[in-house]
């Protein structure tokens, strides 16, 4: 499968999508494991568990919420809201509930959206017990008044945290790190697609020879990467580089989002990247507002760790809510973040710097069968240019990154004029 043509990838993706789609996840429970547990047919995680009142920076590792059955009847018993037709109909983490109340008792306790009467929104109250439902607006409006019976079925106590970890080695013990939340429920953009580019990347990520390790996190969002970064200090001191990967689904174009730094080795190879693909305008500056980069990005750490997204979280109408299905996630668009996620990381997996042997002047490329002769620099084939501009400016100083950047011609063009040069003992590795 990973030999396939991209689109085939994408397929596999969105395949993955759909059998993780129906489970019902918060940022702890049988959901979570239930998910991880599925992942690892694909790829050998190792699942963590952090018990509840474990203590993460200022932070507490919070109560195990899982929900057997959620509904809600009117007077002559017909269900009005099921959470097994959705799991959004539930608030996450909603604390049990079996009561009869008043259509106007009930109410504050319903969520919909006006503006968009057809979708059910995603709502939680992880850090409040509360309870509520989410339903369409359409719906709700429909409710009469009169007596509804209330059921929530769950438990909120005394349990863990869970999360899976992936860990490839290379021959350097820098990492690059890939990060996706695994916690949202029936929400097939965000981000059950973040979920299934990072799987199979992890599974490319096997096949590879690489330099670098590579430490793939499938965590809740926010209190799940706080909890990492508290259990693994000392690892963090090894991140290279790193990407969190959320909506990637989605028909927009690709756009980055840098790390705090705003100037880290990923962030440069993702611009490239996405220059070379047309849509430079879609880099955006470090801001503390998003997905787990900020918790990687917070000024402890300050981690070279940006964003990978398409349509940024928040940007699209489909945000939260039931619109964001298995049809608004495409395979063509899986397949293409999947090419565009892969050329960063190699990127970083490839990028050098080089010093020439012979520095005085232009070696004689012809006699080596690197140069074709064509006079002047408009006639010159892009491999021929990337030769020159990588013996001009292998001094030690300039990385392959670098030098693609100044001469504006592709990575993998310098790569290749790189290790042509390298064959031919004109260069050495810094």
């Amino acid at each position: 499968m990973l030999s396939a043509p991209p689109l085939a990838v994408g397929e596999a993706m969105h395949q993955l999508i759909a059998e993780l789609f129906p489970i019902c996840r918060s940022i702890t429970g049988d959901g979570v494991r239930q998910t991880l547990a599925r992942l690892q047919e694909h790829v050998p995680l190792t699942i963590h568990e952090v018990p509840t009142g474990t203590p993460v920076f200022d932070w507490i590792v919070p109560k195990e919420w899982n929900v057997r059955d959620a509904w809600v009847k009117n007077a002559r018993g017909e269900l009005v809201i099921d959470l097994r037709q959705s799991t959004l109909h539930v608030v996450s983490y909603s604390v049990p509930v079996r009561r009869r109340l008043s259509l106007a008792e009930l109410r504050p306790r319903l969520h919909s959206i006006p503006g968009q009467p057809d979708i059910i929104p995603y709502r939680t109250n992880y850090y409040r017990e509360d309870w509520g439902f989410c339903l369409s607006h359409n719906r709700l409006e429909a409710m009469e008044d009169g007596e509804y019976e209330v059921c929530i079925d769950s438990t909120l106590a005394p349990g863990a945290l869970t999360y899976g970890e992936y860990f490839v080695p290379g021959v350097s013990p820098e990492e690059i790190l890939i990060s996706c939340h695994c916690c949202h429920p029936s929400l097939a953009n965000d981000n059950l697609s973040g979920v299934a580019l990072t799987t199979m990347l992890g599974r490319r990520a096997a096949t590879q020879r690489l330099l670098l390790s590579y430490r793939f996190l499938f965590i809740p969002a926010t209190i799940g990467s706080i909890t990492w970064l508290a259990c693994n200090q000392a690892a963090t001191t090894r991140i290279k580089g790193g990407l969190v990967l959320s909506c990637v689904g989605d028909r927009g174009p690709v756009t980055y989002k840098k790390s705090r730094r705003g100037d880290a080795s990923i962030d440069h190879a993702a611009a490239h990247v996405l220059r070379h693909r047309g849509v430079p305008e879609r880099v955006r500056d470090f801001a503390p507002y998003g997905h787990d980069e900020r918790q990687y990005c917070s000024p402890g750490f300050n981690l070279p760790v940006g964003c990978f997204t398409r349509t940024p979280n928040g940007e699209f109408p489909e945000y939260h809510s039931s619109a964001d299905d298995l049809d608004f996630v495409t395979a063509e668009s899986l397949a293409d973040s999947y090419a565009a996620v892969t050329e960063i990381v190699e990127i970083i997996e490839q990028n050098r710097s080089y010093v020439r042997l012979n520095p005085m002047c232009e070696p004689q490329l012809g006699r080596r069968g690197l140069y074709h002769g064509l006079a002047g620099r408009a006639q010159l084939a892009d491999v021929e240019m990337a030769l020159l501009w990588v013996l001009n400016l292998s001094d030690g100083g300039a990385s392959l990154l670098d030098i693609a950047e100044r001469a504006g011609i592709h990575f993998s063009l310098v790569r290749g004029a790189a290790d042509m040069l390298l064959s031919e003992g004109l260069i050495r590795a810094a």
